[in-house]
């Protein structure tokens, strides 16, 4: 299906319904209590309305079901808004009250629920390659859900910039949406139409948004936007390759190594990974000596290379995938490692390439491990 003058028009209502109600929701936002008051976590300064995922929802729900009525199936859409409706009020109580994180988890499995059973959107199966088909059968469910969560979770984490979560939504999201309207069957390309409308309900929202913010997304639209990408990346990739499977990720590239490290840092830490620590990336940055602005737009530029790989990944054959696998994962580790978000003890990148660099640091490594060698044969 060809874009048409008229889907353009669509789209661009779209972005102006979310434009306008945007400000509308920043004063029912403090009205009513929904807002984010600075404590030695977040960044703000001072109460900031948080209600800015409720315009974006509520401009997705009447792009979907009014403005493209004649292009997107009802039987598709309703399911996929009725959870999003358990994510938005699950959202909302916890700016209004800040649930615990299992109360979120509630709210969060009943959704995935809801997709799976009766959306029926989920991963049945993938290649792989040297092994080829595998069927998940009845590990379908916990992979599906489990998908979901970590999604979910991962843009949520990473909510902690002006701009940042809605930033790196907007281009995960355009990615699949490429991917999906170029790969997909023409008999599904009501998908890429969907995944589209949530880009322009996100587009008219964003100037409030970015730095500096004038309305948070707040749980509601971060919990909102990390769903729907999760539900939307399963139909906008659905290839059942090796290629999408593994886009799948690249795609969710910035949030997914990020809740990654943190996973990792709070186990070493032997904390709760609900524990909130001032560490991820964007934390990191800014302790670097980013502004504010320069941390999210080098965090938006991470995040493009992650698309562009995953685009470019379509294109090559299996040797070609791999290789820019391992360049990307090559390229990402070593930046994390230099900006600290890996601890040094753990920085192998950095310490092999000092070791064949700097002749001093290798030749006190070496005296370090004969000490440790000459210790073991005394013992």
């Amino acid at each position: 299906m060809l874009v048409s003058f008229s889907m353009v028009i669509r789209f661009f209502l779209t972005i102006l319904l979310s434009l306008i109600l945007t400000p509308v929701f920043k004063i029912i936002s403090v009205q009513t209590g929904m807002v984010d008051k600075p404590n030695e976590r977040r960044i703000n300064k001072v109460p900031m309305p948080s209600a800015g995922g409720l315009p974006i929802f509520i401009s997705f729900v009447i792009s979907t079901l009014f403005l493209f009525r004649k292009i997107i199936p009802q039987s598709y859409i309703v399911p996929i808004l009725l959870a999003s409706l358990v994510i938005i009020v699950t959202g909302v109580l916890d700016d209004k009250f800040e649930l615990t994180p299992k109360q979120k988890s509630v709210g969060i499995l009943l959704a995935s629920l809801i997709i799976y059973f009766v959306a029926d959107i989920r991963i049945d199966s993938f290649t792989l390659p040297f092994i080829g088909y595998v069927q998940l059968g009845w590990l379908s469910f916990p992979v599906t859900i489990f998908w979901i969560f970590g999604i979910t979770n991962a843009v949520n984490l990473i909510d902690g910039l002006d701009g940042l979560a809605a930033g790196i939504s907007l281009i995960g999201l355009i990615t699949i949406g490429i991917i999906g309207y170029f790969f997909l069957h023409a008999s599904t390309v009501y998908i890429p139409v969907v995944i589209f409308c949530l880009v322009a309900s996100i587009i008219g929202f964003f100037p409030y948004n970015f730095y500096p913010a004038k309305i948070y997304l707040g749980d509601t639209g971060a919990l909102f936007l990390g769903f729907m990408m999760a539900v939307l990346s399963l139909q906008g990739l659905k290839n059942v390759t090796f290629v999408s499977s593994i886009s799948l990720l690249i795609v969710m590239g910035v949030p997914v190594t990020d809740t990654f490290f943190a996973i990792i840092r709070r186990k070493a830490n032997r904390v709760s990974f609900s524990t909130a620590d001032k560490k991820h990336l964007h934390h990191r940055l800014i302790s670097l000596g980013f502004t504010h602005k320069g941390a999210v737009l080098t965090i938006y530029a991470m995040a493009l290379m992650f698309s562009f790989t995953a685009m470019v990944m379509n294109y090559t054959g299996r040797i070609g995938t791999i290789v820019l696998i391992i360049a990307m994962l090559f390229a990402a580790i070593l930046l994390f490692e230099l900006i600290g978000l890996i601890n040094e003890k753990h920085q192998f990148i950095l310490k092999t390439l000092r070791f064949l660099g700097n002749k001093e640091y290798r030749t006190q490594v070496k005296q370090k491990y004969l000490k440790k060698w000459n210790r073991h044969i005394d013992e």
